[in-house]
């Protein structure tokens, strides 16, 4: 039998529907149990066997088998009420974004509620879905079972190949994309970079001027001028020819000083000045120059970059090919 958390069920403040979930469960298996009950009287052999041990059974129980779906429409009345009562608490403490998601989330007790012969097996959807509310709010502990360990097992295990196969599908089609000539680089090229050029170039040489008048400001001029220097720095004492000053005397360290404060300021200057003195004009030309067709080297070596990815495909579905749950096993 199942264990219940009275702890966990007095904090989930599901009391009241773990009665009424208890209530729903006998009902939906008495109310199961009945169906195929009934549907097994509909074979011959079963009511000849019904009426070899009980002579008199088939007198007892015909004007119910005649009348089954009105006894099942009772059934149907007494879900579809509950399911009422559950769509309204819903609606009432707003656990759904809107108030009509709560029937296309629990379809499942609608299409049950069909008095048919091919829709009354979503019953026991709301069997399985009460368990599983239960577990969730950790009432009850459905994973120390061993069928339910199964059965989860076995459900990864399903979920596994489906997710691998669809995994493995994609990949052999953007290896087959790629092998052949990628044509898709070509019409993002053509038709979605090429008709909005004009925006493109437009943003792109905003996007420099902002970083040049960003630069300019005090703050970030000390971020930029102390990372220069330390470049400066490093190069100036790595030359030779210029480190030689030092051997001057008194005057050799201060000239490499100055040297160092001139060369970090032209540097930030220079870079000011690029990023704030370009115009659309000049970055359309290189737009363009990008849009032209590669040189015969881009082309090869662009190969060869392609064969790269098609080789680390091919590596990541060698690895998604591994079945794990059978490892587990």
């Amino acid at each position: 039998m199942f264990g219940i958390n009275k702890k966990n069920l007095k904090d989930s403040h599901q009391a009241r529907w773990l009665m009424t979930d208890i209530l729903m469960l006998g009902l939906l298996l008495v109310n199961l149990l009945l169906i195929i009950f009934d549907s097994m009287y509909e074979t011959m052999f079963i009511r000849q066997a019904l009426v070899a041990v009980i002579p008199n059974f088939e007198d007892i129980y015909q004007p119910i088998h005649e009348n089954f779906l009105l006894i099942d429409l009772g059934f149907v009345a007494i879900f579809l009420t509950e399911f009422l009562i559950r769509w309204f608490f819903a609606v009432k403490n707003k656990d759904f974004l809107r108030w009509y998601f709560f029937p296309f989330i629990h379809w499942y007790d609608l299409v049950g509620c069909i008095p048919l012969g091919s829709t009354r097996i979503f019953r026991f959807l709301r069997v399985i879905s009460i368990f599983y509310r239960l577990h969730k709010y950790k009432i009850i502990d459905l994973n120390q079972y061993r069928l339910i360990q199964v059965l989860k097992f076995y459900y990864q295990a399903l979920v596994e190949e489906l997710s691998d196969r669809i995994i493995i599908k994609v990949l052999s089609d953007l290896q087959d994309e790629l092998k052949g000539g990628t044509p898709i680089l070509d019409e993002i090229s053509n038709k979605i970079l090429a008709s909005r050029k004009q925006v493109l170039i437009k943003w792109a040489s905003s996007v420099l001027n902002h970083a040049g008048n960003s630069i300019e400001s005090e703050l970030e001029q000390e971020n930029l001028r102390g990372h220069i220097e330390q470049s400066v720095a490093k190069a100036i004492h790595n030359n030779s020819n210029i480190s030689s000053l030092n051997l001057v005397p008194v005057l050799g360290g201060k000239v490499e000083e100055l040297l160092q404060e001139m060369v970090s300021d032209i540097v930030i200057q220079t870079v000011i000045n690029l990023l704030k003195d370009i115009n659309s004009d000049q970055v359309q030309q290189a737009f363009d120059h990008g849009l032209t067709a590669a040189t015969q080297e881009e082309l090869i070596l662009t190969d060869e970059v392609f064969e790269i990815v098609d080789d680390c495909l091919e590596l990541i579905k060698t690895h998604v090919e591994r079945q794990k749950w059978k490892e587990a096993l």
